[in-house]
């Protein structure tokens, strides 16, 4: 894999950069699941691009540049696949009960597109709720106060999460949630993501970091990988055949997706908001391999407050090496839970 470092041109920044946004997470860290929300209470542009042939994702249609929404409050990312969509209900009722939305005759309505990551049976069967919606909602909210540095590892969205599982599950490796943020003189970047996925993971100068695990220890990469499942389907096995003699029964299944959202205090349109998504995915492909499976469901979305003009070109490459960042500090910030190992 030829190995794409991030770029020493760009400066390190914090949240406290960014402080049109707040980022707050809640988990059932006993049963494996969680959500992470990113708040823009005075209105963010935004735009989204899904990647993944398996997503489960919500209000999306409201942010192809055609229609009519022109910001949001807010993002919610979580665990629990589809019945995790329902975190973001609780945040919209939050807000709503603070005025912040869209207000229509005696109506309030904030718009919170989400999308949700498969960790279903890692731990336990369980999925963030309204109740964690909320709570997400109201530590995003202190933290756009605060300006703290977001939680990585395991929380949030990245509490369930694992990598490197095209061996099946037992050869996962336990993965999380990350945030990177960058400068160019008034131009801030920052890249949060929950990374869920079936392949393995590479650092930011193109190194196995996660890989599937052999019964020895061993980390091997997509390409040692495939003759192994080739060998299993051919015998009649399922693909999980070659990880079944890891010793770790109680990892989740193979299941996948990989979430994430950038943030910028750049001046965008929806149609470049849109478009920083897409070029996004470009750190997913350096960072993940292989990506955008039949088994992912991944999804970007770009949320821009406006306060500084800028380049959408640069913009968009400050993103990439902030989120490939991001996708290395999920697994380095995680640690071992459920059965599964880390590499932090």
């Amino acid at each position: 894999m030829v190995a794409m470092p991030v770029s020493p041109a760009f400066a390190p920044a914090t949240k406290a950069d960014l402080p049109a946004f707040g980022i707050g997470s809640a988990e059932l860290a006993s049963r494996g699941t969680g959500c992470t929300f990113v708040v823009a209470p005075a209105g963010a542009v935004c735009g989204v691009d899904v990647r993944g042939a398996a997503p489960a994702t919500r209000e999306t249609d409201l942010l192809k540049p055609s229609n009519t929404v022109q910001e949001v409050q807010g993002v919610m990312l979580s665990g629990g696949s589809a019945f995790g969509l329902e975190a973001a209900c609780g945040a919209m009722d939050e807000l709503a009960s603070r005025g912040i939305g869209f207000h229509l005759m005696d109506a309030c309505v904030p718009i919170i597109p989400g999308a949700s990551l498969f960790d279903l049976p890692v731990g336990q069967f369980a999925y963030p709720r309204k109740e964690q919606g909320v709570e997400a909602c109201v530590n995003a909210l202190a933290n756009l106060q605060s300006g703290e540095e977001p939680r990585q590892g395991n929380i949030g969205a990245g509490t369930g999460a694992t990598v490197a599982k095209m061996l099946g599950p037992n050869c996962a490796v336990k993965s999380g949630l990350g945030w990177s943020a960058l400068r160019m003189g008034p131009v801030v970047v920052g890249a949060l993501v929950a990374v869920n996925a079936a392949g393995c993971v590479y650092d930011t100068e193109g190194k196995l970091l996660a890989g599937m695990r052999l019964p020895d220890g061993t980390m091997i990469d997509a390409a040692a990988a495939l003759p192994m499942m080739l060998q299993a389907m051919g015998e009649g096995a399922a693909p999980d055949a070659a990880a079944a003699h890891s010793g770790n029964d109680t990892a989740g299944p193979c299941a996948n997706t990989t979430i994430g959202v950038v943030l910028t205090n750049a001046q965008l349109t929806k149609a470049q908001a849109t478009r920083l998504a897409t070029t996004t995915h470009d750190a997913y492909a350096r960072s993940i391999k292989p990506v955008h499976t039949s088994n992912d469901g991944d999804c970007i979305f770009a949320m821009a407050s406006g306060d500084v003009p800028a380049e959408p070109d640069l913009v968009a490459l400050m993103a990439c090496d902030a989120m490939q960042q991001a996708i290395e500090n999920a697994l380095t910030h995680a640690t071992p839970a459920y059965g599964l190992p880390a590499v932090g």
